[in-house]
């Protein structure tokens, strides 16, 4: 692991040395920033994640954090002593960071699951439909002769883009979350 603090961090980030530093901490597991300044928090995020094209996850508990989080592709606000700052500029909130594990893996996994399933459902309906209009310009000649009424039109994108989807959304569950807890390894696998 590497701690660094914020006066060393002033030298790091500078020009000459941010490729000396990524390549260190690409060899660590683990990099622990103390006593950063909000502006040194948002410009590491954003060297890492234009630098090294990683996705990047800010967690933040105050308003000192706010910079960080909206610079990372996913900001958790922790709602706590400091305030409410970092959690209204944040993606998602957690009352405690304890929470951070259930949040990313159990939720995140379903996330990929539903986003994933989505996609494939939205490509079969859209296909169903013109495939339909498709076939249907055969019978008339190619004519562009309209098949059906707007109000159909309109009916089956309402029922078929909107329903399923809450459904969806609110009951598909592959996993149990005791078992994804259990297994960090199939949040890898989701992706």
């Amino acid at each position: 692991g590497l701690v660094i603090d914020g006066r060393t961090l002033e030298h790091v980030l500078q020009d000459s040395l941010q490729n000396v530093f990524l390549e260190l901490t690409g060899k660590c597991r683990a990099v622990v920033c103390c006593q950063a300044t909000p502006l040194q928090k948002s410009v590491l995020v954003r060297l890492v994640r234009h630098k090294l094209q990683a996705m990047t996850l800010a967690i933040g508990d105050g308003a000192n954090d706010v910079s960080m989080i909206q610079v990372a592709d996913i900001g958790v606000g922790i709602s706590g002593q400091e305030g409410m700052q970092a959690v209204m500029a944040s993606d998602f909130a957690i009352s405690q960071f304890r929470h951070l594990r259930k949040l990313l893996l159990v939720h995140g996994h379903w996330c990929y699951t539903r986003l994933t399933n989505m996609v494939l459902y939205y490509f079969y309906k859209n296909l169903a439909y013109v495939n339909l209009l498709f076939w249907y310009q055969f019978f008339c000649g190619f004519s562009g002769t309209s098949m059906t009424d707007y109000w159909i039109l309109i009916l089956f994108n309402l029922l078929f883009t909107s329903v399923p989807p809450i459904i969806y959304g609110v009951l598909d569950k592959d996993v149990p979350a005791e078992t994804l807890m259990q297994l960090p390894q199939l949040y890898l696998m989701s992706q």
